[in-house]
């Protein structure tokens, strides 16, 4: 497992120490050890790697990780390139290009919204290949909670968009007046009609961030050549 660095260090360091990390750590190096388990393990704090606490202007909360080869790269709904767009990635970007105009890419790889400041956060960062939710429970949750309270604590307008209800457990945590929050059913096509599909959740995060003067994002995701 790659270590935290710079900013998201600092502020995550205490939870090294704590007794569930260590037990985390042990477990997930031995399941590493064992069975096939996604994403790759210097990919797992991926989206902490690409979009440091201080650039944090906007947070995307999923579950777990992709379960399938070659699928999962440390950030949520997210897939590498030329891996196949998974239906709920489908359904976000039908709601972007809905919402915003913006066209459909051909992948499903976004790295250029993390590099914007887009924390994709999973609340489980990893997965043992093909059994999705399996390592709920083993105290990830512990670990990406502590990283939702310190964006929470941050002392500027940031956005949190709250897919489903797993996601919108986060909300209760979530109490900084500064921040806004947007909550809508999970872009999965179990639930995407049931709400998602209309919320407009990119344009209202840009006019939020415009009108606090901070730079809104650009969703559109350029082709892959």
């Amino acid at each position: 497992m790659a270590g935290l660095t710079g900013e998201w260090e600092k502020a995550l360091h205490g939870e090294f120490s704590k007794e569930y990390y260590k037990k985390l750590f042990f477990y997930i190096k031995e399941q590493y050890r064992q069975v096939r388990v996604y994403p790759k393990a210097d990919e797992i704090f991926t989206a902490f790697h690409l979009t440091p606490l201080d650039k944090v202007k906007v947070v995307i909360i999923g579950q777990d990780p992709y379960h399938n080869e070659g699928q999962a790269h440390g950030l949520c709904f997210s897939v590498k390139p030329r891996v196949e767009i998974p239906p709920s990635l489908v359904n976000i970007y039908q709601e972007l290009k809905d919402d915003l105009g913006c066209r459909i890419p051909n992948h499903g790889c976004l790295t250029s919204w993390a590099d914007q400041g887009v924390l994709l956060l999973n609340t489980v960062l990893t997965v043992q290949a093909h059994k999705p939710m399996s390592h709920r429970g083993v105290g990830w949750e512990q670990f990406t909670d502590a990283a939702i309270q310190k964006v929470n604590e941050q002392d500027r307008p940031i956005v949190f968009i709250l897919w489903g209800k797993p996601a919108q457990e986060k909300e209760k945590m979530l109490n900084n007046p500064k921040h806004l929050i947007l909550k809508a059913p999970h872009p999965s096509p179990l639930s995407a009609y049931r709400g998602f599909f209309g919320s407009k959740p990119f344009s209202q995060t840009n006019n939020f961030l415009a009108s606090h003067g901070v730079e809104p994002v650009n969703w559109q995701i350029e082709d892959i050549k």
